[in-house]
């Protein structure tokens, strides 16, 4: 069976290696420049010879940048390729009624064929993830925005799970619906959703977020690549402040919340009379947001999630192929 899975899908393998590995050189060779110029940068500024914005160091080459931001759609690929077709083109060209008439029984051919592609579609979602944490290494540094969404999903384990699921989306679709078209449309529109489900309403609420309060003329920022969720004022009553205003700002207090004299503060950079820092002293910021130090958990939280999910359509596929006659 394992050199059967080889015949039938090596053009597959092989086009997933010969992608991965040019993408590979391409991330390899910027990605050491990008480093060395990081490097070079930080010991100029340890040095006192003047610090820069680093920025634009990744985003020199908008190419790789744009290349970066696409592996998002990566994990799709191999259920739209490998997942879709594995079950539906069988049925469509008849050979599983040959297969299964041998002495591989269905048990066999679905735990051999599915097990080999899962460990692909791992392997594929592992190799990307791998190069473009790598890649990102100055970049998170810099920003520290590793947390933020958009990108929390291009590292770590998530990408990995992200393709199994995908995979495992694939052939489901495939298995239900018997036609190669309608599953990968199938797949493509349920891993945009899934994933989108995830991303803007399930993912904030893994862990209880923090929220501090503090004074608006202190200011409060935390620690490392934390997830900023909400931030605002708010008034002496307690309530949240419209900051949405095009008039002046003191301490970020719009100044028709405050006295006359703070009009002064807001247009220039002197100390505010003592009316006006007695009146921002009623106003609170505050800040809601998932700590740096919960990454990693929230890593493992999510690719629990999509490898439940998975397991779940490989359920739903087996099913379908064990009940249901070719």
């Amino acid at each position: 069976m394992t050199w059967l899975v080889w015949r039938q899908h090596r053009i597959q393998f092989l086009a997933g290696a010969a992608l991965l590995a040019a993408f590979a050189v391409l991330i390899v060779i910027t990605g050491v420049q990008v480093a060395n110029q990081y490097h070079a940068a930080q010991a100029a500024c340890a040095a006192g010879q003047g610090c820069r914005h680093l920025g634009g160091l990744f985003l020199g080459s908008h190419a790789v940048g744009f290349l970066i931001i696409c592996t998002l759609g990566a994990p799709v690929l191999v259920g739209l390729f490998w997942g879709a077709p594995l079950v539906a083109a069988e049925v469509e060209a008849g050979t599983t009624q040959f297969a299964w008439m041998q002495s591989v029984t269905r048990k066999r051919w679905l735990a051999v064929k599915i097990g080999w592609m899962l460990l692909a579609a791992a392997i594929w979602g592992g190799v990307i993830s791998a190069l473009v944490t790598w890649w990102e290494g100055p970049n998170n540094a810099e920003q520290l925005d590793a947390f933020q969404p958009g990108r929390f999903d291009l590292m770590g384990l998530v990408p990995v799970a992200y393709s199994v699921f995908a995979l495992a989306l694939g052939i489901a679709a495939g298995a239900l619906l018997r036609r190669t078209l309608p599953a990968m449309i199938v797949t493509l529109a349920g891993f945009i959703a899934v994933r989108s489900l995830v991303t803007l309403l399930l993912r904030q609420h893994y862990m209880s977020a923090v929220t501090v309060f503090y004074k608006v003329t202190g200011g409060f920022t935390p620690p490392g690549s934390f997830w900023h969720l909400a931030s605002g004022v708010l008034g002496p009553n307690g309530q949240p402040i419209d900051q949405n205003t095009n008039g002046n700002v003191v301490a970020g207090v719009p100044v028709t919340y405050l006295p006359a004299s703070c009009n002064a503060t807001a247009r220039g950079p002197f100390t505010p009379p003592p009316s006006c820092t007695h009146a921002l002293a009623h106003f609170r910021g505050f800040l809601t947001y998932q700590p740096a130090d919960r990454y990693w958990t929230f890593q493992g939280i999510e690719t629990g999630i999509f490898l439940v999910l998975a397991a779940a359509l490989i359920a739903v596929t087996a099913v379908t192929l064990l009940r249901r006659d070719a």
